[in-house]
């Protein structure tokens, strides 16, 4: 059996947003909705030589791209009162658009944040790995147009696939595996 899911280098990525841009044309999202967000972290501080007076920084920044983290126990789905929100069988979590009423619980019940509303139909969205009718993009319009190439897209089940050689090479993780069992893996 197939289980789809991303692998993310966040030491890879510059921040550019190609992938939320891509993101929101593949999906023709309204203006200020997107599937995907990629988030900024700065830390460090300048500090002040006392000798010389000069300052010298150790200033850093970094970024997450988040979006839906197609949990195996996924929340979302739990709550779902038409059973819109599904698994699919390669474990990604899709949406029955004919049966979302808008309700928004799947919103709430997320913790990611990652779903939106669509204000043109009112169905509640997110992330599908770029499905098309049968099948997964290939690869998902985020991974297609990935500058930095800082993203795999590929099958966790095959332990031969790209995916998961990349994981274990550089001992991916999921964001916040004990919030839910994510199948979006992460080097810091």
């Amino acid at each position: 059996m197939t289980q789809l899911g991303f692998f993310i280098d966040l030491t890879k990525c510059t921040g550019c947003q190609t992938c939320t841009v891509a993101c929101k044309d593949a999906h023709n999202l309204e203006v200020g909705r997107n599937f995907r967000k990629v988030l900024e972290a700065e830390s460090g501080t300048w500090k002040q030589d006392r000798a010389t007076g000069a300052w010298h920084q150790d200033v850093r920044a970094y970024y997450v791209s988040i979006s839906c983290n197609h949990c195996a126990d996924p929340a979302c789905v739990k709550v779902c009162p038409t059973e819109a929100s599904h698994v699919a069988e390669d474990g990604s979590i899709q949406i029955d658009k004919e049966k979302c009423i808008g309700c928004k619980y799947c919103m709430a019940a997320c913790p990611y944040g990652a779903r939106i509303v669509q204000e043109k139909t009112g169905v509640v969205e997110k992330c599908r790995f770029c499905w098309d009718g049968e099948k997964p993009g290939n690869p998902p319009a985020c991974v297609g147009t990935c500058i930095s190439g800082a993203r795999i897209f590929g099958d966790l089940d095959d332990p031969d696939s790209e995916i998961n050689q990349a994981i274990a090479k550089y001992h991916a993780q999921p964001l916040a595996d004990n919030l839910t069992v994510s199948k979006i893996y992460y080097v810091r």
